[in-house]
């Protein structure tokens, strides 16, 4: 019962840590499509990102590694045009094409910000850090297009831009839960 105490306990704090400082890096970051979110701006979300879970993680990692890492892999798929994901919202309001491209910026995302993070971790953790990059391939593969959805739903009931932000909220819950999750067994 303890262990459970301690995961809830741990997941939740991630959770809160990561999907506020995804809160605060929206005074700095405007959302928009891929060419509307640039290098500055996923440099600059990604390391408060980065800094909330270093704090949490700060007794597991090294946190300098980690907030250096992540903002890095933000901006590689931002500048191999990817997108600053998490902060775009896709381009497209046909279902199907909005739900495969978030499907692939996602998988092709949390493939990229795991193996950063992988690069903070794995010499502490060497037998368990690279489920890392798997653990973050597939929530945002998952996330992603859910967020997208419920955006997109969201923006066409009541035509106004911020229900795409919602849509993005969404999936940083889900990405912030469930990383949290699976940290606490991988870190641990």
């Amino acid at each position: 019962m303890k262990i459970l105490d301690a995961r809830l306990q741990f997941t939740l704090t991630w959770t809160f840590a990561t999907f506020s400082a995804f809160l605060l890096s929206l005074t700095f970051i405007e959302i928009g499509e891929i060419p509307d979110v640039g290098i500055l701006q996923a440099a600059i979300g990604s390391f408060i990102i980065a800094f909330a879970q270093a704090f949490v993680l700060r007794y597991r990692v090294v946190p300098g590694w980690w907030m250096v890492s992540i903002p890095i892999a933000w901006v590689v798929i931002t500048v191999i045009g990817i997108g600053a994901i998490g902060w775009v919202v896709p381009s497209t309001d046909i279902f199907l094409f909005r739900i495969s491209k978030s499907l692939i910026q996602g998988t092709l995302g949390g493939i990229a910000i795991g193996f950063a993070q992988w690069l903070a971790i794995r010499k502490r953790y060497p037998y368990s850090s690279y489920q890392w990059i798997q653990v973050n391939c597939v929530v945002w593969a998952v996330a992603m297009p859910i967020g997208s959805a419920i955006g997109m739903f969201l923006h066409e009931i009541t035509q106004i831009f911020f229900a795409e932000i919602l849509g993005l909220a969404v999936t940083w819950l889900l990405v912030a839960f469930f990383t949290g999750f699976h940290a606490y067994r991988l870190l641990d």
